[in-house]
């Protein structure tokens, strides 16, 4: 028993253990992974918005609270009613569009020479499962309407009795779950610190590059572009790999309407745009510890993607570079 009571002392075996016992009760909980993550989210994002307008803002944190549900919730409702029809009707024209496009033959030698090399039928294979699993996932668009309405009344909860919530948590520091709290409010303050803040970057880089995407597109001519808009918003939450991904589709719907040039057209728009996330958004938003080799960036999003479906490519920088913070190696430059 003593030796137990000296093991369980020892800080770094103690934080070990508590972080397994997190990681296990996480696992336990997997089949609700998609309402804990929508709530970290909601919860994170808007007490960053609130924080920023009660600042500017004089008026009481509340009502801004109050506010700023309403009219997200509000929005959402109303583009809901309004677009989900047309974005439906245009995700199911880009996925026949790009369909059509590698079953029918084409005039260049270069791309019939290519389709020829990785066989049609495996590629309509594998577009058939992708139009399925775009469709399995409508069909169970009112679990995930629930989940996110849910996330945001708790989130929302959140906010309103923050204060309250922080004086009754610290409690917990003097009673008897003190080292269970203390591990848990530094892993917590870590999670803030690093899966929160990446991910706010990614949110707000992802719609950077949406709204300059689809205005250079609708210059372009292109077709569908809510369905566009909503594809390019989503894989910009995939870091690197996302301009890589969106860059297939807008490149073959592009030949499609426009032949080469159009193709040409978009690789400029990717580039330029690119560049203004590398060179502009990335230094503003990210700390220098998360700029990640670009080697670790694919290998992390291979293995998350495995291991956790479509959330992984989303949550996997942001949990990676929690863990090199946790172990502290971005603490050390490598030099001395």
């Amino acid at each position: 028993m003593d030796e137990l009571t000296k093991w369980f002392q020892n800080k770094s075996l103690k934080r070990i253990f508590i972080f397994a016992l997190i990681v296990l009760i996480l696992f336990s909980m997997k089949s609700m992974i998609n309402f804990i993550l929508l709530t970290f989210i909601f919860s994170f994002l808007m007490d960053r918005l609130v924080t920023i307008v009660s600042s500017k803002v004089p008026i009481n944190w509340k009502l801004i609270v109050l506010v700023s549900y309403t009219a997200i919730v509000g929005l959402l409702t109303w583009g809901i009613v309004k677009y989900l029809p047309i974005i439906t009707y245009e995700i199911t024209a880009l996925v026949r569009q790009v369909t059509t496009f590698y079953q029918q033959p084409q005039d260049n030698i270069i791309l019939n020479y290519i389709f020829s090399m990785l066989g049609k039928s495996e590629i309509s294979q594998y577009l058939e499962q992708g139009l399925a699993f775009a469709m399995r996932s409508f069909s169970g668009i009112s679990h995930l309407a629930l989940q996110i309405f849910l996330a945001l009344l708790l989130s929302l909860f959140y906010l309103l009795e923050k204060p309250r919530l922080v004086t009754f948590t610290k409690k917990m520091k003097y009673s008897k779950l003190a080292p269970f709290y203390n591990e848990i409010e530094f892993f917590g303050g870590k999670f803030i610190r690093t899966f929160g803040k990446v991910l706010e970057a990614q949110f707000i880089i992802a719609v950077v590059n949406c709204m300059l995407s689809i205005v250079a597109l609708s210059f372009m001519g292109f077709p569908q572009l809510f369905g566009l808009a909503i594809m390019i918003f989503f894989l910009g939450l995939i870091p690197v790999a996302g301009v890589i991904i969106s860059l297939v589709p807008l490149c073959m719907i592009a030949y499609t309407i426009g032949g080469l040039i159009k193709v040409v057209y978009v690789l400029v728009m990717i580039a330029v745009i690119h560049g203004i996330e590398a060179y502009i958004l990335n230094p503003k938003l990210m700390s220098s510890k998360t700029d990640l080799p670009i080697f670790y960036t694919f290998i992390v999003l291979i293995f998350s993607e495995h291991f956790f479906g479509v959330w992984g490519l989303i949550i996997g920088i942001p949990v990676f570079v929690f863990f090199l913070d946790v172990f502290e190696v971005t603490k050390s430059d490598g030099k001395g």
